[in-house]
């Protein structure tokens, strides 16, 4: 039997290495031919910036700066919600959208405002992911997915994070924050991407 691939996340956040391995889990025939770590070097590197154009460039830039001098696979996502009326915004700023101190709440509340007086089509938007693979400098892979859906004019529900309570997902007729960690996890932005990557690993 082949010893799992182990991929190293470039980043120090648990909580973020749990959904993870949650991802993982959920997309059953990999899960046991990955191991997931974090990259344990993370902190010794100075902070990676994300201020690139678009979600690709930030995931693969964060992958090729955390993976310098080491051996394995590194990746790293950059994901966000984007609206096609506000000219793609929030976008690749979704987590500065109301400032850089901003709760979520705040955010949340900002986009709203932007989309007042708006109906129908013109609340489209889509969560997007992208993920990127590195092995010593050298890109291996990028994937993505996105998930469509409309924005409320109000929250709805108390899970999730982010833009989840504002952002409704008409195949199951709930805000994404009304979902189950099952539900999200088998459609989500980032639970298709992922899925897309751990199918290239095997």
């Amino acid at each position: 039997m082949l010893a799992p691939v182990k991929l190293y996340l470039a980043s120090s956040n648990p909580e973020k290495l749990a959904e993870f391995r949650a991802l993982a889990r959920s997309a059953a025939t990999s899960a046991s031919e990955v191991e997931l770590a974090l990259a344990p070097w993370f902190d010794s590197l100075p902070l990676f910036e994300e201020d690139a154009p678009t979600f690709a460039e930030n995931a693969l830039g964060k992958a090729l700066h955390y993976s310098r001098g080491h051996n394995g696979f590194v990746f790293a996502d950059d994901s966000g919600l984007v609206v096609p009326v506000l000219d793609g915004a929030p976008g690749v700023k979704s987590a500065r959208y109301a400032g850089a101190s901003a709760t979520s709440a705040e955010r949340n509340e900002k986009l709203l405002r932007e989309l007042e007086g708006r109906r129908g089509p013109e609340r489209a938007a889509y969560f997007v992911c992208v993920i990127a693979l590195v092995e010593r400098g050298r890109a291996v892979a990028i994937v993505s997915d996105r998930v469509d859906g409309m924005i409320l004019e109000t929250p709805r529900g108390d899970g999730g994070f982010g833009y989840d309570p504002v952002f409704y997902f008409s195949e199951l007729g709930k805000s994404f924050a009304e979902l189950s960690s099952e539900e999200k996890n088998k459609h989500s932005h980032r639970g298709k991407a992922f899925r897309r990557l751990l199918a290239l690993t095997h």
